[in-house]
């Protein structure tokens, strides 16, 4: 075999060595991504979800990043007549927090964006939010019973 040979291969390898070690720097600094997925209409595990969020929150502060995604009978938490945790979300909407509507489980029961709390942001599908996040590197927490 020729020298360049030996070259080529002797760059590709530290070149894969120097991309590995960024890679790992990046990832040291990275902030935590939580998405919580609410399937439950159940009161309580919407405190639930509110309490989880809440203990995430008091031990990462702003190093973390958290998207509750509420789909199928879990939308009524973030429905205007069914919220049992509106001053939490606002409270916690405050710090970043994030509440996504599944649009197709509106448009199953007739609801509008005016139906919604205010802190909630309508996407298209929930199932297709938490596999995106997930798919990012998002940590997935089920929420409810």
């Amino acid at each position: 075999m020729n020298k360049n040979y030996f070259a080529f291969l002797f760059s590709l390898f530290f070149i894969s060595i120097s991309t590995f070690a960024q890679n790992e720097i990046a990832n040291t600094n990275a902030k935590h991504h939580v998405i919580l997925e609410m399937t439950s209409n159940d009161t309580l595990a919407w405190k639930g979800a509110m309490n989880n969020i809440k203990h995430i929150k008091e031990k990462w502060g702003t190093d973390v990043q958290v998207e509750i995604v509420a789909h199928g009978p879990g939308i009524e938490m973030l429905m205007k007549q069914k919220a049992t945790q509106q001053m939490q979300m606002a409270a916690l909407q405050k710090e970043g927090v994030q509440f996504a509507a599944c649009m197709n489980s509106m448009k199953a029961r007739n609801l509008s964006r005016n139906d919604l709390v205010q802190e909630a942001e309508p996407v298209p599908s929930g199932v297709v939010e938490v596999i995106t996040k997930q798919e990012e590197g998002w940590s997935y927490l089920k929420s409810g019973f």
